[in-house]
């Protein structure tokens, strides 16, 4: 079982603003892309028991420790991590069927990211059911400004280990979910200078 300090800190601060979004009187399916060591799939799945959380991983000592995760807290809806290599397009992403989630999160994954950045909005814009949510967490530039010092850092940390990772822009996702039919309905300030980027799939109507 895997322990990232990072997750146990933020976990409950995503939770607070997720849960601003589950109707508890109905059922639900939420998709975790990138899921790591397991730490906020539980988290999410013990707090709000109305949705079913399918965990994704493409790593397999990753999807090791979700499982150790969901078997130490006994939880009934989280199901077996699925692999989804995001950098693929999303008809590969495990047989997971268009407009099957009414959530999906991504958290500290977008700034990990290479050239399946637009992929991973088409995806999102395409297994979303019209009225879903998307949240996006982690550390993001504004309008080209990367603040304070320690974001810099990572930036420069990240494009050093790989020239196409490194902190994204609000501006930049925002214009990528509007050609994947979502819009950024709000963007919240978070612990540690990070941000929770919240988008909204269209409704039919609205495409």
């Amino acid at each position: 079982m895997l322990v990232s300090p990072m997750a146990e800190r933020n976990k409950e601060p995503i939770l607070e603003v997720l849960a601003d979004y589950v109707d508890e009187t109905s059922s639900a399916f939420g998709l975790e892309l990138g899921s790591g060591t397991g730490q906020h799939v539980v988290h999410f799945a013990q707090a709000l028991p109305s949705v079913t959380w399918q965990p994704s991983e493409i790593s397999s000592a990753s999807q090791q420790s979700i499982r150790a995760y969901i078997h130490a807290t006994k939880v009934t809806n989280v199901r077996e991590p699925l692999t989804i290599d995001v950098s693929q397009p999303w008809s590969q992403w495990a047989g997971l069927g268009q407009g099957c989630c009414d959530f999906i999160v991504i958290i500290n994954l977008l700034h990990m990211t290479e050239q399946g950045l637009e992929g991973m909005f088409k995806g999102v814009g395409q297994l979303l059911k019209p009225g879903g949510i998307c949240l996006a967490y982690g550390p993001f530039a504004m309008n080209g400004i990367i603040l304070p010092e320690c974001n810099v850092q990572l930036d420069e940390m990240l494009q050093a280990r790989n020239p196409e990772w490194g902190l994204r822009d609000v501006e930049e996702l925002r214009q990528l979910a509007n050609t994947n039919a979502l819009w950024l309905e709000r963007m919240v300030e978070m612990p540690e200078y990070t941000k929770c980027l919240v988008f909204r799939r269209r409704q039919l109507s609205e495409c």
